[in-house]
């Protein structure tokens, strides 16, 4: 510290996974500002507005400081005892009337970000669910229609299908092998935009200047898209455009083509593969001719890019959000890892390679596919987080209802479709905790309101980025100030819940567990302890983290060490994949499909009550929507249109992008804060809910992993004013006669 009262400490992003370095500058003990942190090896003085932006969450005078009690007059403040003892004791007295079946809590994607907070809810909520001699187990109870808490996540929103697919072809929900950039002749990715979102399942610093090395090498570059994202450059790659939700019809026809054409790496089917007759029966019902009007992409295009991935040597591919908020998910990263595998490229230099940092994490992950499901009133459902598409099914619908739901770092209400089913069913609860940095949408429901701290009050590492970074390396951080207010990290809220409720706590004296044992034991498995870690500034880099040659015998999951080229647990979703290419051949290209576009000034609820992310025109999100359909339709920029399906409706302002494909509409989410006075900033900026128009229900998520139907999206667009002459004309009615048929 200097003698001024400043330091600066270095610390990391937990926005999103390359946790980019940071120096966080602390003057007289108060939180100031943000830099990238040039010293550091592996993100080299890289970070984006949203990493530099956490000062601003942190001091923003909206924050939750105090736990609150909802009153009849709205939220009045409370004592950190007061609050766990009247949790508590209606807690007890909902599990003790109607078991833990009526309990549920829902984890948003900031845990992920956090290392002790996911060990700690799953911890406390295993408790309640066992019975009074098994309450000291450390794991949650599967959701198999045993009387067990239920669980739900925002990862059904966004990478569900990912877990799933890995499980099935390599047998670990945690083996996702990422291209080796550095090295790789050929990338193809899907559905990803590394500018604006810098990587999902794959955590690489400055990933646009890691692409445009690889573009200066010679190597050849292709993003698949509905839109010409922010990413595609001459220096770069390019754009292949393609129709929302069909790119797992893609994938098919490029094994098609490479298989027809001898390209398959046959020693390693033999020698690795299983199930490889099924898989190339699969494929070759979808050759490039047949793909090519539903997809949108030219025959000779789809032709081009499996001759070429042919020819590179060293291929690799990457998907993302864009294709796993579709219909198939599961299905298109079945056929990612197809594709690389197939094509010798999997376990190969410049291909496809599992990361390996501080800890071997694919036998954590180990699972039997096929054993992971169970029959639940709402259909066969897949062990695990419960799909967010039916929280609101499972409060207002179910035999045994949900009555008490936690919602950690989240924001359901505005993040899952269904937000007027949400709102009835969140009225309808005896409980609702939400422990968060902010009153948000959900909140205003919620009886009790308890202050987490941000990334900057807490100690940490930077465990997302485990078994996904392209150059591993682990880093501790101190907090960078103690917690303003009341705040309290979730470890912490948890613990003294399970204390106040009788339960094993961390608290429990000299003999409880510590919290950071379990990292100490991960770290011990790669010869270093976490007081090591601690002592050096920007932590450990394992350079022996991606390298080729060891997946197959040290990694891979499965019972007999193989890869399962088509696993039996795909047999309905194959004959489903059928059936969808013959109504999307039928829908022809004309059929409006909605995505979610990706916005680098929004991110997750935190960032919407930010000035500097709503200044000019950021105040809204607009329909994005090619000018071609515009004139179509005979709009203009600007104009206000009714965007609707059998789903529901919104009203919204239209501006003209040519970076879409004709039939494609785009929209940001995260927005719709009318009905959120906690957040001063968001409510005045409100913009529109896109998930209004998403479908909810047991046929609106993918059977084989939970994953919400999101993007992909059929829907009609009218113009404001017909519609309102309409109204006049006919009353406000129904569109039962309209409906736009989804078959999520």
């Amino acid at each position: 510290m200097s003698e001024d009262g400043t330091r600066e400490v270095h610390t990391f992003c937990r926005v999103c996974e390359p946790a980019c370095g940071l120096v966080a500058r602390v003057e007289d003990e108060t939180f100031v500002a943000l830099s990238p942190d040039r010293e550091h090896p592996v993100t080299r003085g890289f970070a984006c507005n949203k990493g530099i932006a956490g000062a601003d969450v942190h001091r923003d005078p909206d924050r939750l400081d105090h736990p609150l009690r909802r009153t009849n007059g709205g939220f009045e403040r409370a004592s950190w005892d007061d609050a766990l003892a009247g949790i508590a004791s209606q807690l007890r007295g909902i599990v003790d009337r109607h078991g833990p079946n009526a309990v549920a809590y829902y984890m948003g994607n900031p845990t992920a970000f956090n290392t002790l907070a996911q060990p700690a809810v799953s911890a406390f909520f295993a408790q309640l669910g066992a019975s009074p001699r098994t309450r000291a187990r450390s794991e949650p109870e599967a959701s198999e229609g045993r009387r067990a808490c239920r669980a739900f996540s925002s990862g059904t929103q966004d990478c569900a299908n990912k877990f799933a697919g890995g499980e099935a072809v390599f047998g670990s929900s945690t083996i996702h092998p990422i291209p080796d950039l550095d090295h790789t002749a050929f990338l193809l990715v899907l559905g990803a935009n590394p500018r604006v979102s810098h990587g999902s399942f794959l955590s690489v610093a400055d990933p646009m200047e890691r692409l445009r090395e690889a573009k200066r090498r010679g190597a050849k570059l292709y993003f698949v898209n509905p839109r010409r994202i922010e990413s595609v450059a001459n220096s770069t790659g390019e754009w292949i455009p393609i129709r929302p939700d069909t790119d797992v019809y893609l994938l098919a026809a490029m094994l098609c083509e490479i298989d027809a054409a001898g390209g398959f790496d046959e020693r390693a089917l033999a020698q690795h593969g299983n199930n490889v007759a099924a898989f190339r029966g699969f494929i070759r019902r979808f050759p490039a001719a047949r793909v090519a009007g539903v997809t949108g992409i030219p025959t000779d295009t789809i032709q081009r890019l499996a001759r070429e991935w042919s020819a590179a040597g060293a291929a690799s591919v990457h998907m993302s959000t864009g294709v796993n908020m579709g219909r198939q998910g599961t299905l298109a990263y079945w056929l990612v890892q197809m594709l690389s595998f197939a094509t010798g490229n999997l376990d190969r230099r410049g291909g496809n390679l599992l990361s390996v940092g501080f800890y071997k994490s694919a036998k954590a992950g180990r699972r039997d596919f096929t054993s992971g499901f169970f029959d639940s009133e709402f259909g066969r459902l897949r062990k695990g987080p419960l799909p967010g598409n039916l929280l609101s099914q499972f409060v207002t619908e179910a035999r045994e209802p949900v009555r008490a739901l936690f919602v950690v770092a989240g924001n359901p209400l505005l993040s899952i479709g269904g937000e007027e089913k949400l709102r009835k069913a969140f009225e309808q609860l005896d409980l609702l905790v939400c422990i968060d940095l902010y009153r948000n949408a959900t909140a205003e429901y919620a009886h009790w309101l308890l202050p987490a701290t941000d990334m900057f009050e807490r100690a940490d590492i930077n465990i997302t980025g485990l078994g996904l970074q392209h150059q591993p390396w682990v880093q501790w951080t101190d907090p960078v100030v103690a917690p303003r207010g009341e705040r309290r990290e979730e470890w912490w809220i948890f613990g003294k819940l399970a204390q106040a409720m009788a339960l094993k706590s961390p608290f429990d004296g000299p003999g409880a567990p510590d919290p950071w044992s379990r990292i100490d034991h991960m770290l011990r498995g790669r010869g270093l302890t976490l007081e090591a870690v601690r002592e050096l500034p920007h932590g450990a880099v394992f350079e022996d983290g991606l390298e080729a040659g060891a997946f197959f015998d040290e990694h891979i999951q499965t019972p007999d060490r193989r890869v399962d080229c088509c696993p039996p647990g795909f047999a309905e979703a194959l004959a489903r994949a059928d059936e969808i290419f013959g109504e999307l051949e039928g829908e022809g290209a004309s059929r409006l499909k909605l995505i979610t576009r990706r916005d680098p000034f929004m991110h997750n609820s935190w960032y919407a009550n930010l000035p500097a992310m709503k200044r000019g025109a950021r105040d809204r999100n607009r329909l994005s929507v090619h000018p071609g359909d515009l004139r179509a339709r005979d709009l203009a920029d600007g104009a206000r249109v009714r965007l609707w399906n059998e789903h529901g409706a919104i009203e919204v302002e239209v501006e003209g992008d040519d970076s879409l494909m004709r039939g494609v509409v785009a929209l940001t989410h995260g927005w719709g804060n009318q009905r959120t006075p906690g957040m001063r900033v968001a409510q005045r900026t409100p913009g529109v809910n896109a998930n209004a128009l998403l479908p909810v229900g047991p046929d609106s998520f993918e059977p084989l992993s939970s994953q919400a139907f999101m993007t992909g999206v059929p829907v009609s667009m009218t113009p404001l004013a017909a519609e309102e002459r309409r109204r006049a004309e006919h009353g406000s009615g129904d569109f039962s006669g309209l409906r736009a048929k989804t078959n999520a």
